[in-house]
């Protein structure tokens, strides 16, 4: 392990204004198999501008088998290898407790923070020293290209909650000690990060909103196979309202639905049944609000969104699908 960060006086080489290091700070990532995403996380921690000094960086390989475990090996504090995959969940509660730091920042192996986030984010815990921190997350304008693929993924935090995604997070390590970290018993990669939060601020902590912490995240565009896959991890959703059910005032329908989009979708679709069943097509207005949601009212954006509908529909009726039967499951209801 190399040499743990100093407390000592940095200066920002921007405004050349002298600031004080008054905690230990530690970034902890959890990566698997995402080698070169993760070399750009390191570059944008390299450039901080607090000094790459003035942080502990702990890597958690969970089971990688690219070529992670060389690129890691002289770049970080500390690096904790599983030999297998374990989730994001043992991952990173593996990370913060290893680590030294007393505000613990969390980010992902897909984001390339900017060169003040560090800086941003200190700026507001010393606000409220006590609190959870969320910064802002947007998609990487490096990747602006391929944001407006139909299945391209990314994730946009531009206010506090209420998921408070560890791509941009920071929490107080006496805080993560007090609710016990992220619980092991949620295996993929979904809402982990939610029920963190949720114990967090139900211990009275507060949470604050850096917007000028900010962290580019990865454009992905999946395949139509990939994305449906991927949909099964939403079935963590049902136990996760269950045991927060604060969280239901962040959803639509009075919180019994989830997305904006199943909404609609679900709202099309009786519009599509009813007009097949009475002969009435004015029902296929109730397929508009879909429609038009992506892309705005406008024809040219109706018609992209149109065009867009082999891959779109599937993955929301997939979600829809998940959250459907979990419901029935867990008798619960979430869609």
């Amino acid at each position: 392990m190399e040499e743990k960060p100093s407390n000592e006086s940095i200066v920002d080489p921007a405004s050349r204004e002298t600031t004080s290091l008054d905690v230990r700070l530690s970034v902890v990532v959890a990566t698997r198999d995402r080698s070169g995403r993760l070399k750009a996380l390191l570059d944008a921690l390299d450039c901080q501008t607090i000094g790459r000094e003035s942080f502990e960086l702990v890597v958690i390989n969970d089971g990688s088998s690219d070529g992670t475990a060389t690129l890691v090996e002289s770049r970080v504090d500390l690096v904790i290898t599983h030999a297998e995959a374990t989730g994001p969940a043992i991952a990173r509660q593996a990370g913060w407790k290893a680590a030294s730091g007393d505000l613990i920042a969390f980010t992902d192996d897909d984001c390339r923070p900017e060169p003040d986030w560090l800086e941003q984010a200190l700026k507001a815990h010393r606000s409220a020293p006590h609190s959870i921190v969320q910064g802002q997350t947007r998609p990487d304008p490096a990747e602006d290209a391929v944001i407006d693929e139909p299945l391209a993924r990314s994730i946009r935090v531009n206010e506090l909650g209420p998921f408070f995604q560890t791509c941009n997070v920071f929490y107080p390590r006496d805080l993560l000690e007090s609710v016990g970290g992220f619980d092991p018993t949620i295996p993929r990669p979904s809402v982990e990060d939610a029920d963190l939060a949720m114990r967090a601020l139900a211990t009275g902590c507060g949470a604050v909103y850096a917007e000028d912490a900010i962290v580019n995240h990865a454009v992905e565009v999946q395949s139509l196979r990939a994305a449906v896959r991927g949909t099964k991890r939403w079935a963590s959703l049902i136990p996760l309202v269950d045991r927060h059910p604060l969280l239901r005032k962040a959803f639509p329908w009075r919180g019994y639905v989830w997305r904006e989009t199943h909404a609609r979708l679900i709202v099309a679709s009786l519009g599509i049944a009813l007009a097949a069943g009475s002969g009435r097509k004015v029902f296929l207005l109730w397929a508009v609000p879909y429609l038009s949601l992506r892309n705005g009212w406008y024809p040219a954006g109706m018609l992209k969104t149109f065009r867009s509908l082999p891959k779109l529909v599937p993955v929301d009726a997939a979600e829809i699908g998940v959250l459907v039967g979990t419901s029935l499951k867990e008798r619960r209801l979430l869609l």
